[in-house]
């Protein structure tokens, strides 16, 4: 198994604070592997980062919703979600992996959903080895039309227009990962960035501001995914949101500090109302949050 980065143990508050129930609208937890087995051919682990380190984390940058994204690492084995979600409380949900969907029964669903389980992410990363074949894409997403929740859609790592044309008709929420992995290089113009906000226009598709730090060619401060964030955000305000991504799979260079993820939000939307809406108001609308 490779080695990769760990998250920065010590994250800090941001420059300012974010709005009152801010989301974090994706990150993973691990634990011990003795207590969550990882599966056979998993790319990856990391036994610290715990739902412990991901709330304390939280705690730092002031953030005060989240869902938990089950991770490629347990495949369809949700425990180690089912478990961060009892600690969490009630103002955190779950993703599951869509893989669920085909090898676990109605029965486990239904427990992922209990936890507080509102949606399932289908990767299309051929080599993490979670993928599903068009026919059982379909019959996956029938399920979710039934239970009520959204697809998240993980795109490949060059984009997602090889994969598309099995979702672009969905009529059901969906979710697109990390500013659609976007080509910083190209911008605006990539084909994967006009796809996206063609999808946009649609009213049932949503896009996730993350991994900016992955997909910057420059590198820090990641001038280059500004465009491509703003282009979202104008093309569907109502219908973009934040992730930290924490703690950063697959990190070929150390990850930053999660404060500076958010204050790249910042610099995304630096308008009031524009951060309320990306940051609480979209996210509750989508995962079924309660604003006070």
């Amino acid at each position: 198994m490779p080695d990769y980065y760990p998250f920065n143990p010590a994250p800090r508050a941001p420059s300012e604070p974010p709005p009152a129930n801010t989301c974090d609208s994706q990150f993973h937890v691990f634990g011990d592997p003795v207590t969550y087995p990882i599966r056979p051919g998993a790319r990856f682990e990391m036994p610290t980062a715990t739902i412990d380190a991901a709330l304390k984390m939280h705690r730092a940058l002031g953030i005060e919703r989240g869902v938990v994204v089950q991770a490629t690492t347990y495949g369809s084995d949700h425990q180690v979600v089912i478990d961060a979600l009892k600690k969490a409380g009630p103002d955190y949900r779950g993703c599951a992996n869509a893989i669920a969907l085909k090898e676990r029964d109605d029965g486990y669903i239904e427990q992922l959903h209990d936890a507080g389980v509102r949606g399932a992410r289908f990767t299309f990363r051929k080599e993490l080895g979670v993928g599903l074949s068009a026919q059982e894409f379909q019959r996956a997403t029938d399920r979710l039309r039934e239970l009520g929740w959204y697809a998240k859609i993980q795109p490949e790592k060059d984009g997602i227009l090889d994969s598309v044309s099995l979702y672009e008709n969905l009529d059901i929420p969906v979710l697109i990962d990390h500013l659609g992995r976007a080509d910083a290089a190209l911008g605006v113009d990539d084909p994967n960035v006009i796809k996206t906000i063609e999808l946009l226009k649609k009213g049932n598709f949503w896009v996730m501001l993350s991994l900016g730090e992955k997909i910057s060619h420059q590198g820090a401060p990641w001038d280059d995914v500004l465009p491509i964030a703003r282009a979202y955000i104008d093309a569907a305000p109502d219908r973009v949101i934040w992730a930290s991504d924490w703690p950063h799979p697959l990190s070929k260079t150390p990850p930053p500090n999660d404060a500076e993820l958010l204050e790249l939000l910042y610099r995304y939307a630096p308008d009031a109302e524009e951060r309320q809406r990306i940051l609480v108001d979209n996210p509750a609308e989508l995962f079924g949050f309660k604003n006070d």
